[in-house]
């Protein structure tokens, strides 16, 4: 799919303010994608529709989530998590995108999940850093991702479930897997 094509199926979807964020984290995860060797094409296509359920009805979301994704343990979490996985639902049943890799970053974009894709790496990361967000700590991943995609993840999500739990709020349990298999991977690099 070209992408004016893909952006001009999701502009309707999103405000004004989030479809400029979605046009950051597709600049930004094209030029992950071209710096980290991953498919720029599918990281293109992720990122436009990265947040295409973002605004969806919310009880629609939640009865899909327990109706055909069969994942109830998600609503548990809050309603921020939702468009991700029913986003890729909505991706592949609305728009016919059936790439798997493409479906699967737009899924783990909020969450992350345990062994990510060096897709959903860079899809996860370019929705964190886009140049539009501005929050204590986005300018250290910024850098950090100069050099190192999966460091960066790590500051991300350190930074995440830090502002998580000063607020006393839960986390979801693929989060912090996440962020223990990249501290796993990280030192049995270190201990070669």
């Amino acid at each position: 799919m070209e992408r004016e094509k893909a952006l001009e199926l999701v502009e309707p979807h999103l405000t004004e303010h989030r479809y400029k964020h979605t046009l950051g984290v597709m600049h930004t995860a094209i030029a992950l994608a071209k710096k980290y060797g991953v498919d720029q094409k599918k990281a293109e296509i992720a990122a436009i529709f990265h947040d295409y359920a973002k605004f969806r009805d919310k009880n629609e979301m939640r009865d899909l989530v327990k109706e055909k994704l069969h994942w109830p343990s998600l609503l548990h979490y809050g309603d921020e998590l939702l468009h991700a996985p029913c986003g890729a639902y909505y991706v592949k049943s609305e728009v016919g995108i059936c790439d798997q890799e493409i479906l699967d970053a737009i899924a783990y974009h909020t969450t992350g999940k345990p062994e990510m894709t060096d897709l959903e790496k860079v899809v996860f990361l370019a929705d964190y850093i886009e140049p539009g967000r501005q929050f204590k700590g986005v300018d250290e991943v910024r850098k950090i991702a100069e050099t190192d995609l999966d460091e960066a993840i790590i500051q991300s999500l350190e930074n995440t479930i830090t502002f998580l739990m000063k607020r006393r709020q839960l986390i979801f349990p693929d989060t912090l897997a996440t962020y223990n298999d990249f501290i796993l991977k990280r030192k049995r690099r270190s201990d070669c």
